[in-house]
């Protein structure tokens, strides 16, 4: 058994760079779809001949200030928040986990909303205030299990209670400071229309460097999935370690709410994706996946968002959730019926 076990594990790992690939591929094709896609449709030639034309043309305005800004911030988006998805069902142990429904991003969101009514000219400190929050909701979700002894699926209504409880703060602030957030409707549905380059800098130092840091430490998140007494027989400093992987996970997510909003169900759907695609639970092969996956999904959504009914534009997060509750509610189901235990 063991023996099958390892040549299944060397088989998934030689594959492993084929399959990288492959994905890159994938995002590079969301990338240009989403370049050349819109009210005003830019093919590839067109798109050519203007660049090696001299002057900026109508086109490259709108790729450069306009299509390309949003592809950007889709990509950084959408691979943050699929690593922390994966970081927190890897840590939780808990499938259904992933940042929108145990309240990461809705703490994230709270911090934000809390920063632009306190201080609005301090838009460079929205990614840590983002960061702060997220790992402040990740903690509470997580003391309350540990508090409780909680089941894999208390785990997940603690977080959707947390989740709501923080939403209605969100709307206690809104409430309060009408005047300092007055566009905050589309941050909490999510979207990045009217997103620029310069909106995105800090946010995506730290979801590189989160997005490394958990690329570096996939083995020893390997060996924390095996459990606390496998883990700790290794040498491992369990409760150093599940916290750092829960920060890394708040700041990705934390970053990635303060300039997208609270776009949901990315942090679930892609890591399910990557494992089947990978067809292995090891994380040093499904983080990988994660951030190309991510990144090309989000695109692909946000794509459909501003093109499907142009020139009305749906928000995104609207377009993700249409494909994120039936997959939650098809894991649910999938539960019911015992394939995932407590």
């Amino acid at each position: 058994m063991n023996t099958l076990r390892i040549f299944s594990m060397i088989k998934n790992k030689s594959s492993l760079p084929v399959k990288l690939a492959i994905c890159f591929g994938g995002l590079l094709v969301s990338v240009l779809i989403g370049i050349c896609a819109g009210t005003v449709w830019i093919s590839p030639t067109e798109l050519l001949s203007d660049l090696l034309a001299e002057g900026l043309s109508q086109n490259e305005r709108i790729v450069l200030y306009i299509r390309l800004p949003r592809i950007l911030a889709t990509v950084l988006a959408g691979s943050a928040l699929a690593v922390s998805g994966a970081l927190i069902q890897a840590v939780l142990g808990n499938p259904l986990a992933a940042p929108n429904i145990i309240g990461v991003n809705a703490g994230a969101g709270l911090f934000t909303v809390l920063c632009i009514a306190v201080f609005p000219t301090a838009v460079k400190f929205l990614p840590a205030a983002a960061f702060a929050g997220a790992l402040f909701a990740v903690l509470l979700v997580y003391g309350i299990a540990k508090k409780t002894g909680a089941s894999r699926m208390t785990i997940v209504l603690a977080g959707v209670g947390v989740s709501s409880l923080l939403n209605a703060v969100i709307d206690t602030v809104t409430t309060l400071y009408p005047d300092s957030l007055s566009g905050i409707s589309s941050f909490k549905v999510g979207g990045v229309a009217g997103i620029t380059l310069d909106s995105l800098f800090p946010a995506w130092i730290l979801i590189g460097v989160g997005i490394l840091a958990a690329l570096c430490f996939g083995h020893d998140l390997d060996v924390l999935s095996l459990g606390e007494n496998t883990a700790r027989s290794l040498g491992m400093n369990v409760s150093v370690m599940r916290f750092l992987f829960l920060a890394i996970a708040a700041m990705l997510a934390g970053a990635a709410v303060s300039f997208s909003g609270l776009v949901g169900f990315v942090g679930l759907v892609v890591p399910h994706i990557s494992r089947k695609i990978v067809k292995s639970a090891e994380n040093t092969a499904v983080l990988p996946i994660c951030v190309l996956i991510g990144g090309a999904f989000l695109t692909l959504c946000d794509t459909v968002a501003r093109t499907l009914f142009a020139p009305f534009e749906l928000p995104l997060g609207i377009v993700v959730s249409y494909i994120g509750v039936p997959f939650f509610i098809w894991l649910l189901l999938r539960k019911r019926g015992g394939k995932h235990g407590d």
